[in-house]
């Protein structure tokens, strides 16, 4: 194979609101921490252990606008996107760096509960998210 791949595929929940910013020319970013858990029993201990993982999601334009607008910390997403690293200077000169999931498709699994229940073409169904939404036995790892 002489091509690369840089994909990702998370299913999480949200660990706060989407935080948006605009930008002159009507661009504009969301960002979000996701967690995602591993769960295993420990063998010695018989003791269940859970293991969080944090990502942290970037979705740019429109997409930014519709997480804003229905998505709410603990709501559950699914995401696919690609993984980017950021280098920025921090206050002190140094060089830091983000990791981030950039994000190019998503469904909604859970939505605020206060949001309209009237369906628009920007937010699914349950019925929709049901058939679209792959569960975590069927995604291919």
């Amino acid at each position: 194979m002489s091509g690369t791949l840089n994909k990702v595929m998370l299913i999480g929940h949200l660990g706060d609101d989407v935080k948006i910013h605009y930008f002159e020319g009507g661009n504009s970013v969301g960002r979000f921490p996701l967690a995602t858990n591993e769960s295993y029993t420990n063998k010695n201990t018989g003791e269940k252990v859970i293991n969080t993982e944090w990502h942290n999601i970037v979705v740019r334009n429109k997409a930014a606008e519709i997480c804003e607008k229905y998505l709410s910390k603990g709501d559950r997403i699914y995401i696919e996107g690609r993984i980017k690293t950021r280098k920025w200077s921090a206050e002190d000169g140094t060089d830091r760096y983000s990791t981030e999931i950039n994000v190019n498709e998503f469904t909604f699994l859970t939505t605020k509960k206060d949001s309209s229940q009237e369906s628009s073409p920007n937010k699914p169904n349950k019925s929709d998210t049901e058939e679209i939404t792959p569960k975590p036995d069927d995604l291919p790892f």
